[in-house]
């Protein structure tokens, strides 16, 4: 039976820790990490994100910034507002949270923020500088997944990974992390050829391709460390995740559930990016 890891669990202890360090970083040098999160528009999920994150920012003491505009609001206007954060000293981290209304160019949008401000990691330079380990910030849901091995003693050198799905989020900038910690990694996507032989090798296997339970247990090692970072809704309202937890779980060694795994690291890594970018200002 595998070991269940408690994503929930983790957070809490990662923000107990910003916390504790934000008081010492107000206390030494009276700098309040504050962030800035701007939402175009009135996409329902992205409502609940930005109202976690508020939560989160109560809970660390942060100071935090709430920026809410209407869906027709203009490009021009917005790089505006992002270029005002950028030059304002009591904000260390920026986030604009995606999807963007179709006429919002989201590169240009991403682009515009300053890297040492980027808290989500997704600036071209700071998804650059991940190639030589140097970026600014991390893109928050693959460091999530690296802090949740390192956190449970989970072995990453010399270790053969399979990641499942290609996205710029997640994907992508995960498997340069493992290669940084000296796994070797495989990528899979919709073109790989029978997906589960190379799914069968994997010592960590990671599922993030956003297809509710298409890893199945005969796709997995015994002794599989198995991270799941898909959140599918079925019509009923159930959370399902890319794996197939319970023919799973027995074969695995550690697996995440969903929800309650992946899913909280991501707010908690946001904190500890807003946290780092306001101790080096």
């Amino acid at each position: 039976m595998a070991v269940i890891i408690d994503g929930k669990d983790i957070s809490d202890r990662v923000k107990s820790e910003v916390r504790d360090r934000t008081l010492l970083l107000k206390r030494e040098r009276g700098i309040q990490p504050g962030l800035a999160v701007v939402l175009v528009g009135e996409d329902p999920a992205s409502k609940i994100y930005v109202r976690g994150k508020r939560k989160a920012c109560e809970q660390v003491g942060f100071h935090s910034r709430e920026l809410t505009f209407p869906s027709d609001l203009e490009e021009e206007e917005l790089l505006r507002i992002v270029e005002e954060l950028n030059r304002d000293e009591s904000i260390h981290g920026i986030l604009v949270q995606l999807p963007l209304p179709k006429h919002i160019d989201k590169e240009q949008v991403v682009e515009a923020i300053d890297p040492k401000k980027d808290v989500d990691g997704f600036h071209p330079y700071n998804v650059g500088k991940l190639f030589s380990g140097t970026s600014y910030h991390m893109s928050c849901t693959p460091l999530g997944i690296i802090e949740l091995m390192d956190r449970y003693r989970i072995a990453i050198e010399g270790r053969e990974a399979v990641i499942v799905g290609r996205s710029a989020i997640v994907g992508k900038p995960l498997a340069l992390m493992l290669m940084n910690r000296h796994a070797t990694v495989t990528v899979c996507h919709t073109k790989t050829r029978n997906i589960a032989d190379v799914t069968r090798r994997a010592d960590i296997l990671v599922a993030a391709a956003g297809r509710a339970e298409m890893i199945r247990g005969d796709m997995v090692k015994d002794g599989a460390v198995v991270i799941d970072v898909g959140i599918n809704r079925t019509d009923g309202g159930k959370l399902l995740g890319d794996v197939a937890f319970a023919e799973v779980e027995p074969k695995a060694s550690y697996i995440t559930p969903v929800p309650g795994g992946v899913g909280p690291m991501t707010i908690a890594m946001l904190m500890m990016n807003t946290l780092n970018a306001a101790a080096r200002s």
